[in-house]
């Protein structure tokens, strides 16, 4: 789509009355004649810059004697109110992500402060994650709900895109919760965790 057409989508979208479907964009990886001369070291730098939020997505064991599955992402976002629409961005490469797509669900686990050591556990390949981890199950997907986590949100897997190397999956909310007292939310920012400062 060019400049026009997308200049005529976002006037679609943005102008009154119902919106219009779009036609579906073509699926289709990178070509190596389209790779921006950017040094991957530098993009990462640069974009560290971004403080986000960090969750690990879980799903139930797709095999009833097998362990459920489980990684730490940083890539999660709202999408959509109407319907409520969540997203959260995998790598091509992760050993998770064909668990969780067999599985058709999953829980975003949204992490608290002081749960830096229950993030790092996720982001270990290959081993037992869960290991020592207390956790229930969500109502609706039965994916684990992680003991203090600081919001869950239980959704169906509702579509997958590609993203160069990562996929997108747009994921249907069926239920949610945070405590009653929120808690302050653990961050990353620059390679590292981070934490609201006083008075945030």
């Amino acid at each position: 789509m060019g400049h026009a057409g997308a200049a005529a989508a976002a006037v679609r979208y943005l102008g009154p009355g119902p919106v219009e479907p779009l036609p579906r964009p073509e699926l289709r990886c990178v070509r190596e004649d389209e790779r921006a001369p950017v040094d991957p070291g530098e993009f990462r730098r640069v974009l560290g810059s971004f403080a986000s939020g960090v969750t690990v997505i879980t799903a139930p064991a797709a095999d009833p004697s097998g362990p459920p599955a489980g990684f730490a992402c940083q890539s999660f976002a709202s999408l959509s109110l109407e319907p409520p629409l969540v997203c959260f961005m995998v790598g091509r490469t992760s050993t998770t992500w064909p668990r969780i797509a067999r599985a058709g669900v999953f829980c975003v686990n949204v992490l608290g402060a002081g749960q830096d050591e229950l993030c790092r556990a996720f982001a270990v390949s290959g081993a037992d994650k869960f290991a020592g981890v207390a956790y229930d199950a969500a109502p609706v997907s039965g994916s684990p709900r992680l003991t203090g986590a600081a919001a869950w949100v239980d959704c169906t897997v509702h579509a997958v895109h590609t993203g160069g190397d990562h996929l997108i999956v747009v994921g249907r909310v069926n239920a949610l919760g945070a405590p009653e007292e929120p808690s302050d939310p653990l961050l990353f920012h620059r390679g590292r965790f981070a934490r609201l400062g006083p008075g945030l």
